[in-house]
């Protein structure tokens, strides 16, 4: 997805390694462990030239950095173990987990192996809705409409909306458009309705993204037998909940566990909330999360671990392993905890 913030923190990360400020760091404001997030894990992604590339990481850095934290002294914890470690503050030494959100394809064929050879588990959080059919990975949609026109006509509030997409640089414009129209202008209950009708008008099948990159749930069956795997709860539909009623929130955080209890035969214990920024997650969010009985919830806030998290179990913070940030050093940096603070505002425990 679109993110205009990457230079600005790629130039922190740059400062804080540059000036040694990292390593000097650490023991101060590393904390007691960290979570960490991935998406798609492959060798070969489809479009390696896509806006939303940053999503792929490859095996092969999967591999150099699990050796490089086990050699930095990290022990590697499943979500449950995590939860019980942050409870206990960590006394047991610094840990870290794996997580992977949105259930794709290449978790189960590229990422398990590489976690098998160094027996690393990993919780991977599913939204039945995205293997049904019920929801959309709508911004991959959202690429492949653009990609297929030199312009595209927009039904905005203000009327239509011509807009072009004839260069390179155009399409990207377009792209960060689409996206911002879809979620602060369009009711998330009506996204997929909209986003379907502009996939049909320009010949584009919204369905491709999901059934080629998403297992299905023969595939999650599979990976859910895993002893590494834990399966969690993405909600029903990937939905932004705070854009959602309390009511239809309340059900996408609730329901989703019997969903994947009847297709899985296991009641998720771990949830993670979409997208899981500020203007998609906050205190009500938080507390759907531990009505619904789940024992941990995360979030997408960029921040190590800390003791004081113990108190905010349903509202975790994450370290993006991304595309973006694809180097050793750059991971050894976030993990020093030098820049939670920074992205945070000067919070060190962070929540929402």
């Amino acid at each position: 997805m679109i993110d205009g913030g990457e230079a600005i923190r790629k130039l922190a990360l740059n400062v804080a390694r540059y000036t040694g400020l990292a390593p000097l760091a650490r023991p101060f404001v590393g904390g007691i462990g960290a979570i960490l997030m991935l998406h798609r894990v492959t060798a070969t992604p489809e479009k390696p030239d896509s806006v939303n590339r940053h999503l792929n990481i490859a095996p092969g850095f999967l591999d150099a950095m699990i050796a490089d934290m086990k050699a930095g002294g990290y022990a590697f914890v499943s979500m449950d173990e995590a939860v019980e470690r942050i409870k206990a503050g960590g006394s047991g030494g610094r840990f870290a987990t794996i997580t992977a959100d949105d259930a794709y394809r290449d978790n189960l064929t590229e990422a398990l192996p590489v976690l098998e050879r160094h027996g690393v588990p990993i919780a991977i959080y599913v939204a039945p809705g995205l293997i049904d059919g019920t929801a959309d990975l709508w911004w991959d949609v959202v690429e492949d409409i653009v990609n297929a026109r030199d312009h595209l006509t927009l039904t905005t509030s203000a009327g239509p909306t011509l807009i072009d997409c004839t260069t390179q640089a155009r399409k990207h414009q377009a792209i960060a458009r689409l996206h911002a129209w879809l979620t602060t202008e369009v009711r998330e209950e009506d996204l997929r309705t909209v986003l379907r009708d502009l996939a049909r008008s320009n010949g584009v099948d919204a369905d491709a993204p999901r059934l080629r990159t998403l297992m299905n749930w023969d595939e999650i069956r599979t990976i859910a037998a895993h002893p590494l795997v834990t399966i969690g709860a993405h909600t029903i539909n990937h939905s932004n909940l705070k854009r959602l009623s309390e009511a239809d929130a309340r059900h996408e955080t609730n329901a989703v566990k019997d969903m994947l209890q009847a297709r899985l035969g296991i009641q998720p214990r771990h949830f993670a909330y979409p997208y899981g920024y500020a203007s998609a997650v906050g205190c009500r969010e938080v507390g759907f999360a531990r009505d619904a009985g789940y024992t941990s919830a995360v979030t997408t806030r960029h921040g190590v671990l800390r003791a004081g998290h113990a108190g905010f179990l349903h509202a975790l913070p994450r370290i993006s392993v991304n595309g973006r940030y694809q180097s050793l050093a750059h991971i050894r940096t976030m993990l020093s905890g030098v820049t939670t603070p920074l992205a945070n505002a000067g919070k060190m425990v962070v929540t929402v």
